[in-house]
């Protein structure tokens, strides 16, 4: 019988504890439904998603689910995108390097940072950055709302902690307001940050050139004699073979093929380089020297050209190709050597001047009431 009570007893205390267990659980949903413990703070908009209209020449642009356009997104990534409170010194913006003067490029060959440093990089357009499956010249980031911020916190370039940068927002009454419009509270987040910044740059298209009424709309009179000849020189894989890289397709023209290539561009007389490109993301030998294909959409108002903005002018890139690069052991398989005429050049030049297009509104910056 003394065994038979121990266990009775052992079961009786099995079940004191297990609604014990029970009951702990029970208080602590409870704390939480009612403020106790405070829920994450969703970065998703709440208002009524919008389509982003893609002019003609472009593809339906794409968003990702839980980040959908929304008015109110998009005007507070705009605000975001011009303010300097973002950087260090409150002297650099998103803009001071992605100049809409410029096509959203910078005139320089290297972008200048808080403090006068010297970027490593040519910064690369942002006109249609909406299409990139990957984003900087080495492809690191796979998303807008992974790429906008790092540069926030490069030494090179605003040089201040996400903390920091959070911190300012929040004491800015303006932002509390749009924050609450955009996602629901005004709490400010990084997260929230980074899908208002993408949504904006998402609204940066350009299209609708004259290549664009050329090739889509059979306005046979949109390009010149001269750009005619030089979209020839541009497809023919026997002459120019520029679109072997930047594409063009049946329905839509994107001007790159959002991969990676060595060029040779940027060795120096060893056939060594500098800068590793994409290498210093994989780790992989065949990718030393690649960086990726940038659109040619505006070209013609975005130079200095290349990675490393050496090349100054249309007319140096068309030599650079034309002369094959360099002899580099992983120069891209791509570039041979091609004959073209001066005639050849001129119109390849003339040829990318078409594909200056026209610009999205509403993309500079913001009056300071919040207005358009």
């Amino acid at each position: 019988m003394d065994g038979r009570r121990r266990e009775i007893a052992r079961a009786i205390l099995r079940t004191v504890r297990m609604r014990r267990s029970a009951g702990i659980v029970l208080a602590l949903a409870a704390l939480t439904s009612i403020g106790g413990c405070k829920a994450a703070v969703s970065s998703r908009p709440v208002g009524p998603a919008i389509a982003i209209n893609a002019p003609l020449g472009l593809p339906p642009v794409p968003t990702p689910p839980g980040n959908p356009p929304t008015a109110e997104s998009i005007a507070l990534g705009r605000r975001l995108f011009y303010d300097t409170s973002l950087s260090k010194d409150d002297s650099i913006s998103c803009a001071s390097c992605h100049n809409p003067i410029f096509r959203f490029s910078d005139a320089r060959e290297r972008s200048i940072g808080v403090g006068g440093t010297l970027g490593v990089r040519h910064a690369p357009t942002l006109v249609n950055v909406a299409y990139s499956p990957l984003l900087f010249w080495d492809g690191r980031s796979a998303s807008l709302e992974s790429q906008v911020v790092s540069p926030m916190t490069d030494p090179l370039e605003m040089n201040q902690t996400h903390e920091a940068s959070i911190d300012k927002l929040k004491r800015n009454p303006a932002y509390a307001a749009m924050f609450r419009d955009t996602f629901g509270t005004g709490d400010i987040t990084l997260d929230r940050v980074e899908n208002a910044l993408a949504s904006f740059e998402r609204t940066i298209l350009c299209g609708n050139s004259p290549f664009d009424r050329y090739q889509y709309e059979g306005q046979k009179n949109a390009l010149t004699p001269a750009q005619v000849r030089g979209l020839a020189v541009f497809t023919d894989p026997h002459r120019g073979n520029c679109s072997s890289c930047h594409t063009i397709g049946a329905h839509y023209a994107l001007f790159t093929d959002g991969q990676f290539h060595d060029t040779g561009e940027g060795a120096d007389e060893n056939d060594e380089f500098a800068d590793p490109g994409r290498y210093k993301v994989t780790h992989d030998n065949a990718d030393m020297g690649a960086f990726k294909t940038p659109t040619l959409r505006d070209v013609a108002l975005s130079g200095p050209y290349m990675h490393d903005g050496k090349l100054k002018t249309l007319k140096a890139v068309v030599d650079f190709y034309a002369g094959k690069g360099n002899s580099n052991p992983n120069l891209d398989a791509k570039m041979h050597a091609i004959n073209l005429t001066a005639q050849d050049r001129d119109d390849l030049v003339e040829f990318m001047k078409s594909l200056t297009g026209e610009i999205s509104p509403n993309l500079g910056p913001p009056a300071k009431d919040g207005s358009k």
